[in-house]
């Protein structure tokens, strides 16, 4: 039998002298679509932080694969919240794409066909194709986020981390991010921090909030007002059976 994907016990992640998650428990198995939900400054950029092995824990245990956080980097597809650059730089969206198959690189190692047909691959499952030489400080909000998805997948992940995706982007734009998302579940194990809380039911297969501690909805249950206390939309979240 596998080992879950994401497997959390009793984890704890204190921060300057602070504690920002206390006994968490979390198991996520290949193929679940779970969705984070929780008020900011919760804790969900810091479990993301702790599955990708950049913060570590104080307490308890997390094991990615069966192995240790940052283990296996080139298994895992990461979608920061926002992406700090000059928009000035000159660097197109193909450019930005090709950067997810670092992971598969060696030091100095250049690119090959391999590279470039994983990302036109990548692009076209983002639906970027016209827009593949556009510089990305000319992007929508919206178009940026889809290229950094496509970054992503450029790596070939089997586990996809993606830290509130639709934060500040129009509502019909989130409509077609969230549309990606549906299809990608079909082969990727993925994890949402989302505040789109009236949204994400019809897409995820369970629920979990995270306000410092971890509550998780099994599927076909409701997370209701008092469990999203803090949470911007006040729509319980219905989980698909």
């Amino acid at each position: 039998m596998r080992p879950p994907v994401i497997a959390c016990d009793q984890l704890s992640v204190d921060l300057g002298g602070v504690r920002v998650l206390e006994n968490v428990t979390l198991s996520v198995g290949e193929g679940d679509f779970l969705g984070l939900v929780g008020p900011n400054g919760g804790g969900k950029t810091t479990l993301l932080r702790v599955i990708l092995g950049l913060e570590n824990a104080s307490a308890g245990s997390v094991r990615v694969f069966g192995g240790l956080p940052g283990s296996f980097p080139g298994r895992i597809g990461y979608v920061p919240q926002r992406l700090f650059f000059d928009r000035e730089f000159p660097i197109s969206v193909r450019d930005l794409v090709l950067m997810g198959r670092l992971s598969k690189k060696k030091l100095f190692q250049h690119y090959n066909t391999l590279d470039r047909t994983r990302v036109d691959e990548a692009i076209h499952a983002a639906g970027l194709e016209r827009l593949i030489e556009r510089r990305i400080g000319d992007l929508s909000g919206g178009e940026l986020q889809r290229a950094l998805i496509a970054r992503a997948l450029a790596g070939e992940p089997e586990l996809l981390l993606l830290d509130e995706p639709t934060a500040s982007i129009d509502p019909q734009m989130k409509t077609t991010i969230y549309d990606l998302i549906e299809q990608l579940k079909e082969r990727l194990t993925i994890v949402l921090v989302t505040h789109d809380t009236a949204l994400i039911g019809r897409y995820v297969t369970q629920v979990a909030t995270l306000n410092v501690t971890l509550e998780l909805h099994e599927p076909g249950a409701t997370a209701g007002r008092e469990s999203l206390a803090g949470v911007a939309a006040q729509n319980p979240v219905f989980l698909n059976p």
